[in-house]
């Protein structure tokens, strides 16, 4: 019988590729800090999954934290009035948003109620009556009113009420952690399972050389603290949110970068990497400007480059008054962008403002202290929908930011407390078309198990969603599959079913990851030792500006095509070309962190190639030009349904649910993607014979 390395709160040295490392071993390490991580960290304390550690880069960055809108929503099963509603209803709802396979929205629709309870019982205030219905609406893409909201910082209450819980749970939380690269080991038969994970520390300095790594000491005579970190563990939950990095027009927080390179480099598949999900927001701060901010009907205006030349750019296009009042408010309801109301709906907002801000080169501008087109507000000009709405909010005279006042001061002192302040009674608020959430990500199975054994990715780092999805499906897909990852591991993966690697196993697959890392970084700080300038930071902003005008809400063959040329050679020759200050923490950290990013985009612009190659068309939020589609129509008076004269990149075709009831998944062997089409796994069949189902869960876990 081998011994097991004991499970430490500090970590202890181990000779790997010639280097002291520190190495700490856990049953458990769990990547990411927000409301997707922390849940599965606090079910696994409860369940009894073994050791647990936490990893993240900066503890108070990232999505959950810092993202919200008008009014964040919480998607979860029916829990109030009187309305029909079912797990499997929930599920065929989620299902029927194409893409999305059967066993994942099956479990999302049965977890749902417990993931919120859950919520609900740690502290999250959701509105609920004086009898203890939580009361919903509804959202989009939703036939019921399975939504729910704590205003526009939902997600951030969720993670601040998951943390103290596991802080409660006493659970070591490390901040300051680039993840470098995952560690695995390959059976005989070519399968892969998760040994560890190296990370960055970011809060120590780096020592330039080898030789310095193993000699140099600090004043007291100590070595001074590597800047590497091992952790030797059986099971990784992968909570790192999106690859978020890898677009310029982006409404994600700044510290939301992700870390999907290191999966894909690991073996990790993709599953529906070309859905992400695009939406007006503002830029300076990042917000999704949806809700109450379009019901209210502000102006929309350009500049150009010098901040003059002003335009209400809309009124070009949509020349009649009402349609535009109209188009404007619906956007409230329909704030991502979706290609099928692009043609002739409200979609066709974020078109015209992609135009100014992609194809023009100007400024777009929210502007709440004046009515669009004319001075006095004119509701008898509305559709029925809109001015009905607007009647019972009391909302139907003055200026937009009276009206938003008016309904919904909470949404007008937003600005007034955020870093750049924007007061909207006399402000511009800067918008554009922004990156807000993949909806795509990494493979998961029905336990939201990758293909990699023992790595779980969760939350946005998982691609459990379809094309489409309904608004807040997301946060409750996160507390899903964390807690789904932490059953499984509990019954399946704990420490009395498999070990971590004993000492020697662990140094023979952790030393090729860790020479590779300090190679990387050698190079890098070599070239900057030698005069040459530091390139890092603005490699990564060259990607990210190549990636919103060649891969954004528009694309086309020949737009991706010229992306993949240059990011493929950009990643090809990145060893040699990245230069990095040695003496700067930043620096190192975004050496790993580009390289990260660079991976992800070359993964998923390959995934869009293919998928133009395999004949998928415009859907979701993704308009793919198409010169034998057609351009947006007119959806009011005399010209309706005559085409738009709008420049011919908007040329599309719909998909029209075509691969609907297909999945594509994306693999990165050897540095080169390859990819595969399958049939999405079907809706489970029902199994709700009380006796058999209480035989196999009796059966210690046969549900596993």
């Amino acid at each position: 019988m081998t011994t097991q390395p004991a499970r430490n709160t500090q970590p202890a040295p181990l000779v790997i590729d010639g280097l002291d490392v520190p190495v700490l071993t856990a049953d458990t390490v769990v990547v990411g800090t927000g409301s997707a991580g922390y849940c599965a960290a606090d079910r696994l304390h409860d369940l009894g999954g073994g050791t647990i550690v936490m990893v993240a880069d900066k503890i108070g960055a990232g999505a959950s934290r810092n993202a919200g809108s008008d009014k964040q929503t919480y998607y979860k099963l029916t829990l109030s009035g009187g309305d029909d509603d079912s797990v499997r209803e929930m599920a065929e709802t989620l299902f029927s948003g194409g893409a999305m396979d059967g066993d994942n929205a099956l479990a999302e629709a049965a977890l749902s109620a417990r993931g919120f309870l859950h919520l609900v019982d740690l502290g999250v205030p959701f509105p609920q009556n004086r009898y203890g219905e939580f009361i919903g609406y509804k959202t989009d893409h939703d036939p019921r009113r399975r939504a729910t909201s704590v205003g526009p910082y939902t997600s951030r209450s969720m993670v601040t009420q998951l943390e103290k819980k596991v802080q409660r749970d006493g659970t070591l939380i490390l901040d300051e952690c680039r993840v470098v690269d995952v560690v695995t080991t390959t059976a005989a038969d070519g399968t892969r399972a998760v040994a560890g994970l190296l990370v960055l520390r970011t809060d120590v300095p780096h020592v330039p050389s080898p030789a310095q790594e193993t000699e140099t000491h600090d004043g007291d005579g100590a070595a001074p603290a590597s800047p590497y970190l091992l952790l030797r563990c059986s099971n990784l939950v992968y909570a790192t949110g999106g690859p978020a990095g890898m677009y310029r027009t982006r409404v994600f927080p700044n510290g939301q970068w992700g870390a999907s390179g290191a999966a894909y480099r690991a073996g990790v598949h993709g599953k529906n990497l070309t859905e992400w999900q695009f939406g007006l927001a503002s830029t300076k701060p990042r917000w999704n400007v949806s809700g109450t901010y379009m019901q209210v009907i502000p102006r929309f205006v350009s500049f150009d480059a010098e901040g003059g030349d002003e335009r209400e750019f809309l009124t070009e296009m949509i020349d009649d008054y009402g349609a535009l009042m109209s188009l404007v408010f619906l956007k409230g309801y329909q704030w991502p962008f979706d290609i099928r109301k692009a043609r002739d709906g409200s979609s066709l907002i974020d078109l015209l403002v992609y135009r100014e801000t992609v194809l023009r080169g100007r400024t777009v501008f929210l502007d709440f202290t004046r009515n669009p087109v004319q001075d006095t507000f004119d509701p008898s000009a509305l559709s029925p929908e809109a001015y009905d709405y607007l009647e019972r909010a009391g909302a139907l005279t003055g200026t937009p930011i009276e009206r938003l006042r008016t309904m919904n001061e909470p949404a007008y002192q937003f600005y007034l407390d955020r870093n750049p302040y924007v007061d909207l009674t006399k402000d511009l608020l800067e918008v554009d078309v922004c990156a807000q959430h993949n909806n795509g990500g990494l493979v998961v199975d029905a336990w939201w198990q990758s293909n990699v054994a023992g790595l779980f990715p969760v939350g946005e780092a998982g691609g459990a969603h379809g094309v489409y999805r309904p608004g807040g499906a997301a946060l409750n897909s996160g507390q899903v599959g964390a807690t789904r990852a932490a059953q499984f591991i509990a019954a399946r993966r704990g420490p009395e079913h498999v070990s971590v690697l004993e000492d020697a196993a662990f140094a023979v697959a952790a030393a090729p990851v860790l020479a590779d890392a300090r190679a990387l970084v050698a190079g890098a700080t070599a070239r900057a030792a030698a005069g040459e300038p530091e390139n890092v930071h603005e490699l990564l902003r060259d990607l990210q500006a190549l990636m919103s005008e060649k891969a954004g809400p528009v694309r086309s063959a020949a737009s991706i095509g010229e992306a993949l040329t240059q990011v493929t050679a950009w990643l090809a020759d990145y060893e040699g070309i990245v230069t990095a200050s040695a003496s700067s923490r930043q620096s190192v950290n975004r050496t790993f962190l580009v390289r990260d990013t660079l991976t992800s985009a070359y993964v998923y612009l390959s995934a869009m190639q293919d998928y133009v190659d395999h004949g998928g068309r415009s859907r979701g939020s993704v308009l793919y030009t198409d010169a034998g589609g057609d351009l947006p129509v007119a959806s009011w008076g005399e010209g309706a349904g005559q085409a738009l004269d709008l420049p011919e990149i908007f040329r599309f075709a719909l998909d029209g649910g075509a691969l609907d009831s297909e999945v594509q998944e994306a693999a990165l062997d050897d540095g080169e993607a390859s990819f595969r089409w399958r049939p999405r796994r079907p809706l489970p069949e029902d199994d709700d014979f009380f006796e058999n189902v209480w035989r196999a869960f009796r059966d210690n876990g046969n549900v596993y």
